[in-house]
């Protein structure tokens, strides 16, 4: 009988460690004052720090490949193309939480969107964004208490947080808000928009100050 109870105390610590490990993640993502002070993998398995894409305004879009939504990649993919040279970046969140729709590996799901959608916007390793594995990343996006308004549970495939150039959050759609809505769309080149007249003043006082000097 020892043996079966040294067996189940063990099997009980692993669980707590697990779990205490779990909850430090999230907690991680609450703590973090800065979205650019995370870090993630891309699909193909490389570290990148969101830093890289400081000064772009950033759509984040949880994804998945078996879902009523997923035809939304071509229109992700189509924003990507309208906007990127303006500083429009969209970001690929693959995630298998709802009713295990994207249950592929990273490499068939690079490839699903590559040869069916022609995906070349950036594609992040696939995570959970919910529940007790939920990334520290979505935990920053979800936690209400520092996004009031756009803070809350992930409620499926496909929503979608817009991020100004300087990592505020300042826009959230739900799922069946199309990338090529006039809702998103408006919102996109606002925030576009926004971020060059804040550039442009930002410069303008600068060469002021100079001149008084």
């Amino acid at each position: 009988m020892n043996w079966k109870y040294a067996l189940c105390g063990a099997t009980c610590m692993v669980l707590l460690l697990a779990c205490s490990a779990q909850e430090s993640k999230k907690k991680l993502g609450e703590t973090m004052q800065d979205l650019y002070q995370f870090e993630m993998n891309t699909i193909d398995g490389e570290r990148v720090k969101l830093e890289t894409f400081r000064g772009h305004v950033l759509l984040i879009v949880n994804v998945a490949s078996k879902c009523g939504f997923t035809k939304q990649y071509a229109g992700l993919q189509e924003l990507y193309q309208k906007y990127g040279d303006r500083g429009l970046v969209v970001l690929g969140v693959p995630a298998n939480d709802f009713m295990r729709q994207e249950p592929g590996s990273n490499a068939e799901i690079k490839q699903f969107c590559s040869l069916n959608y022609g995906v070349t916007f950036p594609m992040f390793a696939k995570i959970s964004v919910k529940g007790r594995n939920q990334h520290p990343l979505y935990a920053y996006l979800t936690d209400k208490k520092r996004h009031p308004e756009y803070g809350g549970k992930i409620t499926w495939n496909f929503n979608k947080f817009l991020i100004s150039r300087d990592g505020r959050v300042i826009g959230r759609f739900g799922s069946r808000v199309k990338p090529l809505s006039t809702d998103l769309t408006q919102a996109v080149e606002a925030a576009l928009s926004a971020d060059k007249v804040d550039t442009e003043k930002e410069a303008r006082e600068e060469t002021d100050g100079q001149r008084l000097d």
